[in-house]
């Protein structure tokens, strides 16, 4: 029994050393300077805080992302939508100018929506600017806003449906 005890306490005493070292071993980070010259630079365990890690993600997280411009096909697109709706006056530039930006921010607040840059996807499907519906596969059971015209489908009945009383 004693020398099962000595074995324990020896195995256990070998993982803290082993804890300890892993813990306070130098972390050594790649990094890239704006020049664009790579460098490896040497952070204690102590200086490697939450703190350090949320300005990393920080900086990740700056860069721009998402749709930054409209494309001016889909500008006069809007812009024709607006124009019809009786927002905007003229002729459809395809440009994303002022006053689109300001003829799409009073239809979005007369919407009860947000007013920011871009458009709202809400927004754009009530101006009928939404996704197509026209090469759905299931339109009868498919989760979309308003219903596909079943006309061209070849009626409206719902297969095996059929002659049921």
């Amino acid at each position: 029994m004693n020398e099962r005890l000595r074995r324990t306490f020896t195995i256990l005493a070998v993982i803290a050393v082993w804890a300890t070292l892993a813990h306070a071993a130098p972390v050594t980070r790649k990094t890239q300077s704006k020049s664009g010259k790579a460098s490896v630079k040497h952070v204690s365990a102590k200086t490697h805080s939450s703190h350090s890690r949320k300005s990393l993600k920080k900086t990740k997280s700056s860069r721009s992302r998402g749709q930054q411009a409209i494309q001016d096909d889909r500008a006069r697109d809007i812009q024709t939508a607006l124009i019809r709706e009786k927002y905007l006056t003229g002729e459809p530039s395809g440009k994303w100018d002022q006053a689109t930006k300001d003829a799409m921010a009073r239809y979005q607040s007369d919407n009860g929506w947000q007013t920011k840059s871009l458009p709202d996807s809400r927004a754009l499907i009530k101006l009928g600017l939404g996704p197509s519906h026209q090469d759905i596969l299931n339109p009868e059971t498919a989760a979309i806003s308003a219903p596909v015209s079943t006309a061209a489908s070849g009626g409206g009945a719902v297969p095996g449906t059929a002659n049921r009383q």
